[in-house]
C-alpha cells in the first residue's frame, strides 16, 4: 500500500523509531502526508512543532533527500517480504497497547488471529543438559495445546523453543534484531530455520533490509517479544542474562511471568530461581501455564509421545535408557547386548528420533 511505502521510507532513516513514528502520525495524520510535508519544506519547523528532538530532525531532513520511497519498496517486494504497519487491521492488538509499539514490522510467513494466544519462551544461549531436556518438553506441549510460541531465534533456548513448536506442528513466531535479508539475518546458522518458521508462522523484525544484528537492537527486539504474548516463560538464564530484559518488558507491559526452577548450584538457574522468589509462577509442566492463563487442559490436544520399540533389541535399550545420560559400555552391560549389535541398534534408534547421542557415546531417551 501507499502508506506502507512511506512507513518503509521513513524507516530507512537511522534515528526514526517507534516514538518518532507516533509523533509523525499524530502531526500529519498519515506517513504519506508526513513525507510530502518534510520533503517539500526541507525545514525543521514542522518537525519541531511535533516535539521531535533536534538530532532526529537533522537526520530526517538530511537522509530523506536521498531516499526514493518507490525504489525502497521495490527492494522489499523483491525479497518477498510483507510489511505490517501500526495502522493495519491485522497489527497484533496486544502489541499495539505497549508504550512504544513498532510503527512498522517486516515479516516472512503469515500472521494469524491464533497468535493472540501466545507465550514467549526465553533463556540463555548457553543452555545446559537440563535446558535441553526442559525446553522441548514445555514448548512442544504448549504448541500442541494451541499456543503460538514466540521467541527471538537466538542460539540456545530460543532456537530450541522454535524447533520444538515446529515438531509439534504448532505455530511459532520469531522476532529478530536485524534486517530480514540473508546477509543481515543473525545468527547465520538459523537461515534454514527462518524458512521453516515462515511456513508455520512468521519471522519478523522492525529493522529494514541491510541492518546488521547489533547488540543495541536486542533489548528493543525483546519489547516486541514480550508485547505480543500473554506471558513470558524463562527456562534457563544466569543472573545478568539478556533474557531477563524480556522479563522487565513483560512486567512493564503487565504480562504474566513464568519460570522453571533449577539447581541452586547452577548459574543458569539463578535467573529463574530469583524470579520465582520475586513472585513469578513456578512451572514444572505446560499445564501450569495453561491453568494460570485459564486456557483449558493440555491433555485434550496434546498427543502422548511415548517411545515404542520396533525390535527386541530396541525393547532392551528402552528398558534401561532414561533422561539421564548413559554410556554405551554401561548400557551394554545392562542390556546384555554385544557392543556391535547395541551400537547399530542405537544408530537406527537415533535415526528414528527415539534416542539421542549427547557425545562421548552417552545416550538418552528422546521424547
Amino acid at each position: 500500500s501507499e502508506e506502507a511505502k512511506y512507513f518503509n521510507a521513513f524507516n530507512q532513516i537511522q534515528e526514526v523509531g517507534a516514538r518518532t513514528f507516533k509523533k509523525l502520525l499524530a502531526g500529519f495524520g498519515s506517513m504519506e502526508s508526513a513525507w510530502a510535508g518534510i520533503a517539500g519544506a526541507r525545514n525543521t519547523e514542522s518537525l519541531r512543532a511535533l516535539g521531535i528532538k533536534p538530532p532526529v530532525m537533522e537526520k530526517i531532513i538530511q537522509q530523506s533527500a536521498g531516499i526514493n520511497p518507490d525504489a525502497e519498496m521495490e527492494r522489499v517486494q523483491k525479497l518477498g517480504l510483507n510489511i505490517l504497519t501500526i495502522n493495519d487491521e491485522i497489527y497484533p492488538k496486544r502489541l499495539k497497547e505497549i508504550y512504544d509499539p513498532p510503527g512498522i514490522l517486516y515479516y516472512y510467513g503469515k500472521l494469524s488471529p491464533a497468535d493472540d494466544l501466545s507465550i514467549a519462551v526465553v533463556g540463555t544461549r548457553r543452555l545446559s543438559y537440563y535446558g535441553k531436556q526442559v525446553t522441548p518438553r514445555l514448548a512442544y506441549d504448549l504448541a500442541r495445546a494451541g499456543l503460538t510460541i514466540i521467541s527471538g531465534m537466538a542460539k540456545g533456548i530460543d532456537t530450541l523453543a522454535h524447533k520444538s513448536a515446529l515438531e509439534a506442528n504448532g505455530r511459532t513466531l520469531a522476532v529478530i534484531g536485524s534486517g530480514l535479508d540473508e546477509k543481515s539475518i543473525y545468527p547465520r546458522e538459523n537461515l534454514r530455520l527462518v524458512k521453516e518458521i515462515s511456513r508455520h508462522g512468521a519471522v519478523m523484525s522492525e529493522y529494514p533490509i541491510g541492518v546488521a544484528g547489533l547488540p543495541q537492537h536486542f533489548p528493543a527486539r525483546n519489547r516486541i517479544v514480550a508485547g505480543m504474548c500473554l506471558g513470558v516463560l524463562v527456562i534457563e538464564a544466569p543472573e545478568k542474562s539478556g533474557a531477563l530484559l524480556t522479563v522487565q518488558h513483560a512486567l512493564a507491559q503487565n504480562r504474566d511471568v513464568f519460570a522453571v526452577p533449577g539447581s541452586i548450584f547452577d548459574q543458569n538457574s539463578q535467573g529463574p530461581n530469583n524470579l520465582i522468589k520475586m513472585g513469578a509462577k513456578l512451572v514444572t509442566s505446560a499445564q501450569d501455564i495453561l491453568d494460570e492463563l485459564q486456557l483449558g487442559v493440555v491433555a485434550e490436544k496434546s498427543q502422548a509421545r511415548c517411545v515404542l520399540a520396533d525390535t527386541k533389541e530396541e525393547a532392551r535399550v528402552l528398558e534401561f535408557l532414561s533422561h539421564q545420560p548413559l554410556h554405551i559400555d554401561k548400557l551394554a552391560k545392562l542390556t546384555k547386548l554385544d557392543t556391535p549389535v547395541l551400537s547399530s541398534c542405537l544408530v537406527l534408534m537415533e535415526m528414528k528420533g527415539k534416542v539421542k547421542d549427547l557425545g562421548g557415546m552417552n545416550y538418552v531417551i528422546y521424547k
